[in-house]
Parts: structure tokens; sequence; C-alpha cells
């Protein structure tokens, strides 16, 4: 008896070991892809949700570590609450007792179903950045291309509500554009568009709520990227294609436990009114040292250059005229120590863009306290 007890024991030991790796493997995994420009990544999930993966036939369990292909479909349950990245910067919060379908996964041809439920866009863009977000629903096809904020109801059968608290939408069929506090109502017969009353610009149901806490913990998050961090994400990195199109990527911030958006230069925040302060790029337009460079033609400026939007020195922008000097693009090396440049794990200095002379060591960058 005391045998059969003790091989029961140590079965039981076992299976809990090999799930606990199984478990922490998921979690490494996710981990090691620290760096993307992927949409369709689950960043959040509270209370119950559900995944319909493309060819499948049952539902299942939606996980932290999953990441949507096209095709797939998430549902929530009334007390569910699921975060899907889009293109970097922005982010689609679904609220419960709703289904989203992700149609098209490239940055290119970015493209969202709703439908039925509530869902939130917080839109991420330097000033007059066109987005590429398409939003389609059983009512209405429409594109998000400022940054902003965005929520859409979709009662089935019935009609589809766009409220646009800020920002700019282009309606598909129309070619209308919409800007921040008007609400849109589509019906199978019929769109209407109305300025947001005062009573609805207060309106916060828990939807809302948690859409802003979840900005305020990505903020954070970013915040709290330091070098050693960045050194590490980059010290394997040699392609910078996919971030063609973007004006970031998604960085896993393992403190946080979820990606967040790391900016390639300086000035970017949430509509929410957060600040994504660590960037690529100093506020003085200068690759941060020792990161390797992104290539040239790669920003949306196609320049080589701080892109569209970011500040300099002198306060200009690439269109007045400035150009930050540059490293020549080079395969980064690392020391024993894993830091980049000398030996000695010596910071490359800054150029002084006035007197052409390296400035003296010292930390140029905002402070990263929360």
């Amino acid at each position: 008896m005391r045998k059969a007890s003790s091989l029961l024991a140590s079965f039981t030991l076992l299976v809990t070991f090999i799930l606990c790796c199984s478990v922490l493997n998921l979690a490494q995994n996710r981990e090691k892809f620290v760096i993307s420009a992927k949409a369709g990544g689950i960043n959040a999930i509270t209370g119950q949700a559900d995944v319909h993966p493309k060819g499948e036939s049952e539902w299942q369990q939606l996980s932290i570590t999953d990441d949507l292909d096209s095709g797939d479909r998430v549902r929530t349950a009334n007390d569910g609450r699921v975060e899907i990245l889009l293109n970097p910067g922005s982010y689609l919060r679904v609220g419960g007792d709703s289904e989203v379908e992700l149609l098209n996964n490239t940055l290119a041809n970015l493209e969202v179903r709703l439908l039925r439920g509530t869902a939130i866009v917080e839109a991420t863009g330097a000033d007059g950045l066109e987005l590429n977000i398409n939003i389609s629903t059983p009512h209405t096809k429409l594109a998000i291309v400022r940054q902003g904020l965005y929520r859409l109801n979709v009662i089935p059968n019935d009609a589809t509500e766009l409220i646009v608290r800020k920002g700019r939408v282009i309606l598909s069929d129309s070619h209308t554009k919409v800007k921040g506090g008007n609400k849109v109502v589509f019906s199978a017969t019929n769109v209407s568009v109305a300025k947001l009353t005062k009573e609805e610009k207060k309106v916060q149901e828990d939807v809302d709520n948690w859409s802003k806490q979840r900005a305020e913990t990505l903020a954070k998050a970013n915040r709290r990227i330091n070098d050693r961090m960045m050194t590490s994400a980059f010290a394997t990195f040699r392609d910078w294609d996919p971030f063609s199109r973007s004006s970031g990527l998604w960085f896993y911030n393992r403190s946080a436990g979820c990606y967040t958006f790391l900016p390639f230069y300086y000035g970017w925040g949430s509509p929410y009114g957060n600040s994504y302060s660590t960037s690529l790029y100093s506020p003085f337009g200068y690759p941060r040292a020792n990161w390797p460079q992104q290539p040239a033609n790669t920003y949306p400026n196609g320049s080589n250059g701080t892109p569209s939007g970011g500040t300099t020195p002198s306060g200009g922008t690439p269109s007045g005229g400035y150009t930050h000097p540059t490293r020549p693009v080079t395969t980064p090396t690392t020391t024993p120590s894993g830091s980049f440049g000398d030996p000695a794990g010596r910071r490359e200095r800054m150029i002084d863009p006035d007197t052409g002379v390296r400035m003296p060591r010292k930390n140029l960058e905002p402070s990263r306290n929360p």
C-alpha cells in the first residue's frame, strides 16, 4: 500500500513538473520575440475569453501567449476583456460579450471586423501621420487615419454606433471624413452623423475605464525600458525591413509582462495623455549610443535623418532643412560582457551639431522614472 502511494505521489510530482515546464516554455517563447512589428498579438486578458483559429472546428481558451493570424476570431464572456496589438502604437480593446475577427494581420492592409459587442481603438501616432487601420462591422466599413480614441458598438441585425472622441476616420462607402467629437450611427438603410452631447462626452463605462488604465500601464512599461534591456534585445537583431512601414515597434518588457510601444524617435504620446518617453533616438535627433542604426530610406518620410514629426537640436524637423549627422550602417559587435562598442564597454559620445566636437559623457536623455 505504501509502495502504491509512493508511486502515485511520484507520478503526480512528475506531471506537475512537466506542466510547469510547459508553461515556462510558453512564456520563454513569447519573451524571446522581444521585438516585433506584427499585428495580432494578445497583450492582456481579464475574465473569460476564447479563440476560434481559422480552419478549426472548436473554440479554445484564449491565452496571453497567443498571436492571432488572419481569419482568427476572439470572443469574450460578460466579464471578459482582451487587448490585441494592431500596428505598433495602436491597440484594439474588446469589451465584454463581444466578438471580433482579425481579417488581415499585415501592416499594409490591417483589417479588423467587429461582429458584435464593443471595442475601443487607441491609435497612437505623430501629428499628421497617416495611419491605416481598417475596421468593418455588419453595417459598415471605415478606416482610422489619425491618432485618437475610437469606440464602436455593434448590435447584430440592428445598427453600429461609432464614437470618435479624438482623431479622424474615413467612411469607405461615401469617403466622408468624420473628425473627433462626433457620433455616427449606421443601420441597414441609413447613416446619421451628429455632434457628441455633453452627456455623451462624460459617459465612461467599465470598458472605457479599463482601456484608460491599460494605456497608463503601457506607457509606464515604455518608461521602464532601460539600456540593459535594449542592449539585450538588439544584440542579435539585424533586419529592419519589417518596420519600414511603421514609426516604431513592439518591445516586450519582461518586468511588465506585456508588449509596449517603442517609437523610433522622441516625442510620441498616447491620446490618453501618457508619454512614450523612451525611444530608439534621443530628443536631440541622434541614435541612442551603440544601438544599431536603421538603414536609409526606411523612415516614413524616406530620409536617413530624424523621421517625419521628430524633434531636432534646433527644435525644427527634417522638413525645415535639418539633418543630424549619421554613422555608417554597420553590423553591431558585442563584447564578452554583451555590450556594444569598444572592449572597455565605454559609451559612444554624441557630436554637437553646432561645433562638431564630441559632447561630454553625461546623460542627455529624459528621466524614465514613472
